[in-house]
């Protein structure tokens, strides 16, 4: 139910720049097809606006229930499915994660080569399941094609969504190359939540796509998110787009699993789900309510808060310590807790927004973000790619902070 802003503490005219600002630079430019943007204060949804369409070449506009890939917004589910096996005891974040994975004992860290044949020294410690939560584990992603060891990921199809690999698969190549640096050391966007959704497995017992629905998507009424759109549904499947020549908009092929219209081989908790604004905005509010929605507890209170806090040494932001070639490590003044990004005050950043506010992203631009001390969540869905290519989290984070009015 979407109450009327004011009655959330926002102004309804303040809020109406969202859409107007989104038709004018975006919409009606044909930038990107269509957005759906959700503004939720004291637990109550005060803006919650579907532009455009989200199949242009089928005439289907964007409607509040579509069904959005959100990539990398997957990450922040993997996280707190990980966590709520911490909370059972199941292991220590500085465990090593040989001792759940014993075919990466001896990991060494590149010092020369191309695969498959590569030099390599031992790590200063070992990888520990805290470095695989912030991206200091010394893994990478293929995507960022800036070193040999990237280059391997391609040609081993490793972290790819919609791949041939299994999680299982995935572990033992990787055990076969090196790390990019020696693990806690620098921060680098990487397959390390792909590795957390593998561990779930080995500790829980079930498959990930199982344990996922079991621990948080049948408690939180989740009910459109998984990890591919069944038939019956795929009717509010959005279009994903790119740009084309001259940078007109056009939709971006894709069959197979990795068309996430069939169930995955590869089930991957860095990047492999599809959901709905309705259905992540329970996720966000469980996690606003200290781990708890609507009478279900998913995770403690303290345990949420240890999440969000600015695990990065030295309370260094990732600017400090980042190699990666992501966008999302651009701006100053953000750290990184354990599955998001976190705010370290708007006088480090020079962003407007709240200090312990925690946020991520996804490859086709989407974003969130959850500000504790305003009682804010905000969710922007859209279906374009390659992500970073508009900053829309910034935009309408100027757009929206000024609409608060008590």
């Amino acid at each position: 139910m979407v109450v009327k802003p004011e009655d959330a503490g926002l102004s309804s005219e303040r809020l109406s720049r969202i859409n107007q600002h989104l038709m004018r630079r975006y919409i009606e430019s044909r930038k990107i097809a269509g957005c759906l943007t959700l503004v939720a204060r004291n637990g109550k949804i005060a803006y919650f606006s579907p532009l455009g369409m989200r199949d242009l070449e089928n005439g289907k506009p964007m409607t509040k229930d579509t069904i959005f890939r959100i990539y990398s917004m997957t990450k922040p589910i993997t996280s707190v499915a990980m966590m709520t096996l911490y909370e059972q005891g199941h292991f220590q974040l500085n465990d090593p994660v040989s001792k759940f994975i014993p075919e990466w004992k001896n990991l060494g860290v590149y010092v020369a080569g191309r695969h498959p044949l590569f030099m390599t020294t031992p790590p200063e410690r070992p990888m520990t399941i805290r470095d695989l939560f912030m991206h200091m584990s010394g893994l990478t992603y293929a995507f960022q094609s800036r070193s040999y060891i990237d280059e391997a990921y391609g040609k081993l199809g490793i972290g790819e969504v919609g791949g041939k690999l299994t999680l299982r698969e995935m572990v033992l190549k990787l055990a076969s190359l090196p790390l990019e640096f020696s693990p806690g050391t620098k921060w680098n966007y990487s397959v390390s939540t792909d590795v957390l959704g593998y561990l779930i497995e080995v500790i829980s017992g079930m498959p990930f796509d199982q344990y996922l629905k079991k621990t948080i998507f049948d408690p939180l009424k989740m009910k459109d998110t998984s990890f591919f759109v069944p038939k019956k549904k795929q009717d509010r499947f959005a279009q994903i787009y790119q740009r084309g020549l001259n940078k007109t908009l056009m939709p971006t092929n894709q069959s197979g699993s990795g068309s996430f219209t069939a169930p995955p081989v590869f089930l991957s908790g860095g990047g492999g789900l599809v959901s709905t604004a309705d259905d992540y905005f329970r996720f966000c509010q469980m996690l606003l309510n200290g781990g708890e929605l609507d009478g279900t507890r998913i995770l403690g209170r303290k345990t949420i808060e240890f999440m969000t806090m600015n695990h990065l040494p030295g309370n260094r932001d990732m600017t400090e310590l980042s190699i990666s070639s992501f966008s999302q490590t651009a701006n100053e003044g953000f750290g990184f807790g354990l599955g998001f990004s976190v705010h370290l005050g708007s006088e480090k950043s020079q962003i407007i927004g709240s200090y312990g506010e925690y946020f991520w992203g996804g490859a086709a631009s989407t974003a969130f973000w959850i500000d504790p001390e305003e009682d804010l969540i905000v969710i922007f869905l859209t279906q374009f790619m390659p992500e970073g290519t508009f900053n829309f989290r910034n935009q309408l984070k100027a757009i929206i902070y000024p609409s608060i009015i008590d």
